[in-house]
């Protein structure tokens, strides 16, 4: 299989180039936006953007601070009305294999 954006040769079964880092395969047709458990810093909202619309989580937070800066009644609404309007991602639950010990911290 190729990569559809540096076509490089990769993988049948992966979910992301080696080479440039973007997503391929059956993974680009997965797009909900979802509120991410990691890598958020206030509610997560940047973070499932960034991840929603494939940039940069950097980028998309400049934007939001750019935006409060120059009209911080509306970015705030916004802000919070996305807070609610989007939800959280699913929590992920790994399983371990049967006869492995589990250890809880």
């Amino acid at each position: 299989m190729y990569c559809n954006y540096c076509g490089k040769l990769i993988q049948d079964d992966a979910n992301v180039c080696a080479y440039c880092g973007k997503r391929v395969g059956a993974v680009v047709a997965r797009r909900k936006l979802v509120r991410p458990r990691q890598g958020r810093k206030l509610a997560g909202v940047c973070a499932g953007l960034a991840e929603y619309f494939d940039l940069d989580v950097t980028l998309i937070r400049l934007v939001w601070l750019v935006a409060g800066i120059l009209m911080l009644p509306f970015w705030v609404i916004g802000y919070i009305v996305a807070w609610i309007v989007v939800p959280e991602a699913p929590e992920v639950v790994t399983i371990a294999p049967a006869g492995t010990m589990v250890q809880q911290s």
